[in-house]
């Protein structure tokens, strides 16, 4: 059950109200749904190694991955009451909440990695993290990113009329699933553990993925075509409890903040180099890759833009900083 936003100010007023440097656990518990292969897990690994270092053991992290603390609404629920120290969460979980962050999602609001690493090292996008404590309770500090949309299908689609009625696997929040709806087709919302079993006995017909999953986690195994289409960004952002937050001394504010950041931001590195390896190491399975761009969605595009320009003012925001 959500939390409603009063309760959610009264608990953040609350726990801002509490001084600084209040003793908290040494071991931080972090939350994220990606399995342990996958390059967030990677990086929430690497931040807790190194903030056990740089405090010389004071602190130290446990990271739970693959959904082991629950799904995304539920760990958000967590980090407000505090159950939850940390986590690194897709910003479409936090978009459902503060619908300015939807804004990331605009179809080609970005052309390639470069792109995302551009803008969400912008000053818009870092900015739009203040309204975070006091709206949903938590402290964002910093982006970090998976790789471009793709559409992998168990059947052929030569034009976006294959995918009319399909049932396509979907994250589920407002701004992908207004896309799909859009394009006719059947939006379905389904956690990562089950999308290859979904595949395999027919449950979804296509899936919203990115390349390293499609490639990794063999999707392509159940798929005939891949639609190399690069359609949409997919943020991720790393969080900690303001209730956790608030009982922290400045110091280690300062040092959990520098280092989280680092580490969520690493994974846009990352995808920036590997994007070409995933999609070369895709292209080895043999699976048919058609390579699409903004057209093959006909007036979908068109017509998320002016629903969501009506949201949001940070999609305008947004594309003056990706030079749109």
């Amino acid at each position: 059950m959500k939390l409603s936003k009063s309760i959610v100010a009264g608990a953040v007023g609350l726990s801002l109200a509490l001084s600084a440097g209040a003793a908290v656990a040494k071991d931080f518990r972090l939350g994220l749904i990606t399995p342990p292969p996958h390059v967030w897990t990677k990086a929430a690994d690497a931040f807790g190694a190194e903030l056990a270092e740089k405090s010389n053991g004071a602190h130290t992290v446990q990271v739970f991955p693959s959904r082991q603390l629950g799904n995304e609404a539920e760990m958000l629920q967590q980090l407000q009451t505090g159950a939850l120290d940390m986590a690194f969460l897709t910003v479409a979980e936090v978009s459902n909440r503060v619908a300015d962050l939807g804004a990331f999602y605009a179809p080609y609001l970005v052309n390639d990695m470069d792109g995302v690493a551009k803008i969400l090292r912008s000053e818009t996008a870092t900015g739009l993290l203040d309204q975070l404590p006091q709206q949903i309770g938590v402290v964002g500090v910093g982006y970090g990113s998976a790789g471009l949309r793709q559409i992998a299908s168990r059947d052929t689609v030569e034009s976006v009329s294959d995918l009319s009625g399909k049932k396509i696997r979907i994250t589920p929040f407002a701004p992908i699933q207004d896309f799909y709806n859009l394009l006719g087709t059947a939006p379905t919302p389904m956690p990562l553990p089950a999308v290859y079993d979904a595949m395999a006995n027919g449950q979804v017909d296509a899936i919203d993925m990115d390349l390293e999953l499609i490639w990794k986690l063999k999707y392509w195994e159940h798929s005939k075509t891949v639609v190399l289409s690069n359609h949409m960004m997919f943020p991720m952002v790393g969080l900690v409890s303001a209730r956790v937050w608030a009982q922290l001394s400045e110091e280690d504010r300062a040092l959990v903040r520098e280092l989280m950041a680092k580490h969520v931001d690493s994974t846009i590195d990352t995808f920036v180099a590997q994007e070409p390896k995933f999609l070369e190491e895709t292209r080895k399975t043999g699976v048919s890759i058609v390579e699409v761009g903004p057209e093959f969605f006909g007036d979908a595009i068109d017509q998320w833009n002016a629903a969501w320009e009506k949201k949001t003012d940070a999609l305008a925001a947004l594309r003056k900083e990706a030079g749109m």
